[in-house]
């Protein structure tokens, strides 16, 4: 009789940890961004005039979860070479490997090391090492995330300097570039 109690007792204890381990990491699932919903914008000064570009959305994996945040993380990559100003000509001096080198670096490469929350609700800092070309430098960018749909949407901002990633060496253009990233992951 006591025999049959304790297995009761093992079986029930057995499927409470297995759906608490289900609904844990559900809550943490693997998400990967859409593309279409998706971009990665710059602006940098050149002669004094505000001008920019795009990339290509990155690709990656990334779990989140806000109750989790030493289990979350954002591995990311953006394609070098997608790099669009909207002049052909410049876009391909910008391939050319005085600036982003597309042919032996062809990735952009964020990794995260730490997500904090700040005061405000829905809103995070994630420090990381950014690499472009042969340099890794490690960044924070503050963001937000709102919870959309079974996904998430993230959105943030940072300032970097182009000569930290030997990108355009001393040309005319500013060393400090402005970057604002949308994500939406599922």
């Amino acid at each position: 009789m006591i025999r049959i109690l304790f297995s009761k007792k093992r079986i029930l204890f057995s499927g409470f940890l297995i759906c608490f381990l289900f609904i844990n990491q559900s809550a943490s699932a693997q998400l990967h961004p859409l593309a279409k919903e998706s971009g990665v914008n710059f602006t940098i000064h050149n002669f004094g005039f505000k001008t920019g570009g795009k990339l290509d959305p990155p690709e990656g994996d990334i779990v989140f979860n806000p109750d989790n945040l030493p289990g979350s993380y954002f591995k990311m990559t953006i394609k070098s070479a997608s790099i669009n100003t909207d002049n052909d000509s410049r876009d391909e001096h910008l391939r050319a490997d005085t600036y982003f080198d597309v042919k032996n670096y062809p990735l952009i490469y964020f990794v995260s090391e730490n997500i904090q929350a700040t005061n405000k609700k829905g809103a995070y800092i994630v420090v990381g090492k950014l690499a472009i070309k042969n340099k890794s430098e490690e960044i924070s960018i503050p963001f937000t995330a709102e919870k959309n749909g079974n996904g998430w949407l993230f959105s943030g901002s940072f300032n970097m300097n182009r000569r930290d990633f030997d990108i355009g060496g001393s040309s005319t253009i500013s060393n400090a570039l402005t970057v604002d990233i949308k994500v939406l992951a599922k």
